[in-house]
């Protein structure tokens, strides 16, 4: 019997896509160091809380305790990413598309600029792509000059990539 799918309830986390670039991995870096910094401190006052007796009617170690699952859950989850973690590395000598590569496309007429990243750092407004979704699944080990055709719902599109941009 096969389960059926189901969507990531309110306490699941999203799979970690590993392959992140070098400013990201600072970033967590950086927010794991100032978890570690929190955490004896969120220690110490569950300790304090703790010496004023019933647990069950101190609401205040109740709160404390709950502080200090979240920045040891939070740190866990850093560590684990970190560890995971590959660096984004661009080969620029490259004449195909790969992930870290920044394009200038051709779209409907109009010239955009579209960089491939890992999952974690994508935006879309900023044309930061991921490596999984249509656009960036169609571009990745393609050339400059090729023309490629992406379903986006019920229609398609047409890129045409003009350039690989050095940053």
């Amino acid at each position: 019997m096969q389960l059926p799918y189901r969507k990531p309830g309110k306490f699941s986390r999203p799979l970690f896509d590993p392959h992140i670039t070098q400013e990201k991995h600072d970033e967590l870096t950086q927010t794991l160091e100032t978890l570690l910094r929190k955490r004896p401190h969120a220690a110490r006052e569950v300790a304090r809380l703790a010496e004023l007796g019933d647990f069950s009617e101190n609401v205040e170690y109740q709160l404390a305790k709950g502080r200090l699952r979240r920045i040891n859950e939070q740190i866990l989850v850093l560590e684990n990413q970190l560890k995971q973690a590959e660096i984004i590395h661009t080969d620029h000598s490259s004449p195909f598309i790969e992930l870290g590569d920044t394009l200038e496309v051709s779209v409907n007429g109009s010239t955009k600029t579209l960089t491939i990243l890992g999952s974690s750092e994508t935006d879309p407004v900023r044309g930061i792509i991921s490596q999984h979704s249509p656009i960036g699944t169609a571009l990745l080990g393609k050339k400059i000059g090729e023309t490629v055709v992406v379903p986006i719902g019920k229609r398609t599109v047409t890129y045409t990539i003009l350039s690989k941009k050095r940053p």
